[in-house]
């Protein structure tokens, strides 16, 4: 399903053209998880000699931040948009030393890389736990779509930008697949593997997100959005949070759905664990134990119907980890 975690630094030469094309996105993208690997970001900074980077909507200096650290990384997957000069990448690092699931967004101007902009989430941000990240994500379908059954780029977006409409606007239609998971930090909507759509439980009702930002693959099916996120953070207020949303779409319904948010103050400043299933207990993960803390199972609380995926008791009592460089 993923292709495996290219160790080489490869480059093509392209001129200056109008259009992107997809060999050189490619070629970035595997350029990005070798120097994420590898902690040499130096050939990767020769390609980008007027590059913007931020982490989690913060400018920093790419020499300090997280991707000049050697990380071990078991998942990568990456989508490129030769239409916008844009890629995205998902990296999982379940057993590493410090666990991460970091997702990058790359843009494109006469063939370098001008911004790198990276929601890097570890513990205490959104539900996060790497462990069932790489859990269910393994368990999933991202093989290209044959190319006699894809959507357009504009049906994609469509799909996803429907979803985000629907947080404002309880009447609008999102096209759900059946089955359609959601998979949020390390917690799966349909981790009991019922079938059906559980990517419509714990949707808001009353959010208007921001700042929406695309990558849209149509080989792929997906398209993975940028946003900022109100009221994700309850200690901040409605101050956005950084937030990707990832979506596969076959056949103009949503298959997948993967986010990754970031938290100012560990467990976004929660103190309630709910994973909206239909007040069902069920397990986070089932029969994966190769990271501490163990998965835990939770449950929904009697009256709680109009939310999203909110942060456990547990991660909020630990404080959030800082990334030592």
């Amino acid at each position: 399903m993923f292709q495996s975690i290219s160790l080489v630094f490869i480059w093509l030469s392209a001129g200056a053209s109008a259009e992107c094309s997809r060999a050189l996105l490619k070629d970035a993208t595997d350029q990005y998880v070798s120097a994420q690997s590898s902690g040499q970001i130096a050939t990767l900074i020769s390609l980008a000699p007027n590059l913007t980077y931020t982490e989690n909507e913060k400018p920093l200096d790419i020499k300090t931040g997280v991707l000049s650290q050697p990380i071990k990384l078991d998942q990568n997957l990456s989508i490129h948009d030769t239409t916008l000069c844009a890629t995205f990448t998902q990296l999982i690092a379940a057993n590493s030393e410090h666990p991460y699931v970091i997702g990058t967004r790359m843009l494109f101007t006469d063939d370098k890389i001008t911004t790198i902009e990276s929601i890097v989430t570890d513990q205490g941000d959104w539900l996060f736990n790497a462990t069932g990240y790489l859990h269910w994500t393994s368990l999933e379908n991202w093989d290209p779509i044959p190319e006699d059954k894809r959507d357009s780029r504009e049906v994609i977006q469509a799909a996803g930008d429907a979803y985000f409409n629907r947080f404002q606007n309880v009447n609008v239609s999102v096209p759900y697949g059946t089955p359609c998971a959601r998979l949020e930090g390390g917690a799966y909507t349909d981790s009991s593997g019922t079938g059906g759509n559980t990517c419509n439980l714990g949707v808001p009702s009353n959010t208007t997100v921001t700042k929406r930002r695309y990558v849209i693959d149509e080989e792929m099916g997906v398209v993975d959005i940028y946003l900022g996120f109100p009221g994700l953070d309850r200690s901040v207020g409605n101050e956005p949070m950084p937030d990707s949303h990832m979506f596969r779409v076959e056949e103009g319904k949503i298959r997948y759905i993967h986010t990754l948010s970031s938290c100012v103050n560990p467990g976004c400043g929660l103190n309630t664990t709910i994973i909206p299933t239909r007040r069902r207990r069920i397990p986070l993960i089932r029969g994966l134990n190769t990271l501490k803390p163990k998965p835990r199972s939770f449950r929904v609380p009697e009256g709680q119907t109009d939310v999203h995926f909110m942060a456990s008791e547990n991660c909020k009592q630990r404080p959030k980890l800082r990334r030592t460089l």
